[in-house]
């Protein structure tokens, strides 16, 4: 995946890292720390710029969670219990579970959304509890922007840094990628395998 990532970034340019990264938070498996460290690393070797890259990095960042926000708004909490209560085994949670993150979500929303970017966890799942409780999309964007632009930044710098010092930096960055991936699978099997309804709940 790390060549496809380098490739594509190569031959695509700043186009590719606005692509890439509106991916990334529409589909997990692409890492944003490869993405933003590869293009760092790129700008150590002068192939790119850092204005044009962060610009880039934070648009399609912006975008791609704006994607998820507008679908959980447009489903709604209603709409959303049928499904929940059905997997709820493989979401590992439970429709309580929902309601104590939109009450959360409703008093906390704005900070939850800029804090989240900076935890590679739930930069993205965030959008959802925010699309969910209808937040103000001015708002979401602004705070997501902000976010993805600190949290960019940092990796840019790390990749440019990387990039200045060592030569096989692309390689250790795909091969720390692949391991976070490889752990992050094994918490997710490991919470659904483990995961029970607390009582009263069913499962279908």
């Amino acid at each position: 995946m790390d060549e496809w990532v380098i490739s594509l970034i190569e031959g695509g340019g700043y186009w590719g890292i606005l692509l890439l990264m509106a991916l990334e938070n529409i589909v997990p498996p692409i890492p944003s720390e490869l993405i933003m460290g590869v293009a760092g690393i790129a700008m150590a070797h002068g192939r790119m710029d850092f204005a044009p890259v962060l610009l880039a990095g934070t648009l399609g960042s912006t975008l791609g969670n704006y994607v998820l926000f507008l679908m959980a708004d447009r489903l709604g909490y209603e709409r959303l219990k049928p499904f929940v209560d059905r997997w709820g085994r493989w979401l590992t949670m439970e429709w309580r579970d929902i309601e104590r993150a939109g009450q959360f979500f409703r008093r906390h929303g704005r900070w939850v959304v800029f804090v989240m970017r900076f935890m590679p966890m739930f930069r993205s799942i965030v959008s959802v509890p925010a699309g969910l409780a209808h937040m103000r999309h001015l708002t979401f964007l602004s705070y997501t922007a902000a976010g993805a632009a600190i949290w960019n930044t940092i990796l840019i710098m790390a990749g440019s840094w990387l990039g200045r010092r060592f030569s096989e930096a692309e390689t250790w960055i795909g091969w720390a990628t692949v391991v976070f991936a490889v752990v992050a699978a094994v918490w997710y099997f490991w919470r659904v395998f483990t995961w029970q309804p607390s009582q009263g709940q069913t499962e279908d």
